[in-house]
């Protein structure tokens, strides 16, 4: 475990004050859900929650089978970075921070679909290679709030997706966050 230098003390009412620079880093927000556990040496740990994450097969599997009926790689994220991928050498993108673009996505509940020749483009984690282009980022919404996204990406640049594409997104994005409101 990391030692960061940060002391706080609980308050009488039992809260403790999670430093800014450590909220930043680990991109806590307000009213994110943590999951508080402890382990045998009596350590009391806190983890960031995602829900999605609690689908992890399920999106694994989901994104295997939009992966062969559409052709395209398929990610599924949560609110932090990449949970299941198909398609694509899956150590290029599991665990990986997703981008601010992507947040933005998530932010708006705006679906993003680029366009033939778009200007704007959007990448689905920091630092992704060029060599994968996002097309489509539909967010995923559970009881209406964002809790991640379904992409489709593609290796080549001159790939276009349409509608089909953009439904089948949309679909997987809807039954996702069904599944977490069950």
């Amino acid at each position: 475990m990391k030692a960061t230098g940060i002391v706080r003390r609980i308050d009488d009412l039992g809260r403790v004050v999670i430093p800014k620079e450590i909220r930043r880093t680990m991109r806590i927000r307000e009213g994110d859900p943590l999951e508080i556990f402890t382990d045998r040496e009596g350590e009391v740990i806190l983890k960031k929650y995602s829900p999605i994450g609690e689908l992890g097969n399920f999106a694994t599997q989901y994104a295997e089978t939009l992966a062969k009926t559409s052709g395209h790689i398929i990610c599924i994220t949560d609110k932090d970075g990449v949970i299941a991928v198909s398609g694509a050498p899956k150590k290029e993108f599991t665990d990986k921070k997703i981008s601010i673009d992507v947040e933005k996505v998530m932010q708006g509940k705006n679906m993003f679909v680029a366009q033939h020749n778009d200007e704007h483009k959007v990448s689905l984690v920091e630092g992704m290679d060029e060599k994968y282009t996002t097309a489509i980022v539909i967010p995923i919404i559970s009881e209406g709030d964002t809790i991640g996204t379904v992409a489709f990406l593609s290796n080549d640049p001159n790939a276009k997706m349409g509608e089909v594409e953009s439904k089948l997104a949309q679909s997987a994005a809807g039954f996702l966050g069904k599944q977490m409101e069950q």
